[in-house]
């Protein structure tokens, strides 16, 4: 059966054009907001002034700062930042209904080096898990603009139910059952974005950008292998898709942040400008640690985390890579 009520756990930017979508797609919805005086002000004004300004929410959306509100919800689209998801659990946990959670964040536990869905399982025992990915910009899901996306759950029956539930005419979701694969996908792009942004910013061009992007893919499909899903994935939303749309915009807060440092700015002050979190600049630590583990050669990945985290020049950065021995395109 398809779940009529959906509850969307985050209310930032993308937490709420989420809630639109659920909206558009006839389901009921309750969003929830950490901070009461956030959920105060966007249930008076039907606007999410601070991350997503401009958007109308339709009077139906609950909105709300009570966890107590989601207890009849059938499905939870969880929107908290990769890295605050096992911190955020025990207030959730007890509060929580034992039905789908949607994990619709990004990234790799820096503590950890645990993919969302097992750091889920662990911290949110007792209920089936699913992501959802896709080369999605917040306002434009919630301005109604055609927009597809990645699906995947263990369960097919659970994927494909939960798809239906979210689809409307411009908010496309597509199923799949390599939760792997879609994880890895999202996780790691953030991390190409920064290096798309610094390599933009630092004006080495529209070839060096395509050839990154291009490398970029290589490394995500090696890594998501190694950990037992599918290359095809990363050629769908969840891969090719996401790694397109954040590696040419500064709509995307990772390619935004990575165009600051590439002009000259430090992390800090790059950090200081976004509105959001930049989440590949704690995933390209965790990502690193992951592929030393694994034995998978990310060279790009590397080089962001050298700059962000290592002190290391761009300049220098880029040189290494291009320095690298010469090998098959292919492997």
């Amino acid at each position: 059966m398809l779940p009529q009520r959906i509850g969307v756990v985050g209310a930032g930017a993308w937490g709420t054009a989420l809630a639109v979508a659920a909206w558009r797609a006839g389901r009921g919805v309750t969003l929830w907001a950490r901070r009461p005086e956030q959920a105060a002000a966007i249930a008076a004004t039907r606007e999410n002034a601070r991350y997503l300004p401009g958007v109308a929410l339709d009077p139906e959306i609950h909105v709300t700062a009570a966890l107590a509100d989601l207890k009849d919800c059938e499905a939870i689209l969880l929107v908290v930042p990769a890295q605050y998801l096992r911190a955020s659990a025990p207030a959730l946990h007890p509060a929580l209904p034992p039905v789908p959670l949607v994990l619709c964040a990004k990234g790799i536990e820096l503590a950890t080096g645990k993919l969302l869905d097992q750091v889920a399982e662990e911290a949110l025992p007792g209920r089936p898990v699913a992501v959802l990915s896709g080369p999605t910009f917040a306002a434009e899901v919630a301005a109604g603009l055609p927009s597809a996306v990645t699906l995947a759950a263990g369960r097919a029956d659970l994927g494909r139910a939960l798809a239906e539930a979210l689809a409307s005419e411009a908010f496309r979701p597509y199923w799949s059952d390599d939760v792997t694969g879609v994880l890895i996908g999202g996780a790691v792009k953030n991390v190409i974005a920064i290096a798309a942004g610094m390599v933009a910013g630092r004006g080495y061009g529209e070839n060096a950008r395509a050839a990154l992007i291009t490398r970029g893919l290589a490394e995500i499909g090696r890594l998501a292998e190694a950990l037992g899903g599918r290359r095809e994935t990363l050629m769908g939303l969840s891969g090719l898709g996401d790694l397109v749309l954040t590696c040419g915009s500064t709509q995307s807060r990772n390619y935004a942040l990575g165009h600051r440092i590439g002009e000259g700015r430090s992390l800090a002050e790059a950090t200081a400008a976004s509105r959001g979190v930049a989440e590949g600049v704690a995933t390209a630590g965790a990502v690193l640690a992951l592929a030393k583990r694994l034995a998978v050669e990310l060279p790009i990945a590397s080089a962001v985390n050298a700059v962000l985290h290592g002190g290391a020049s761009l300049d220098h950065a880029v040189g290494a890579l291009l320095a690298r021995p010469l090998k098959s395109e292919t492997v």
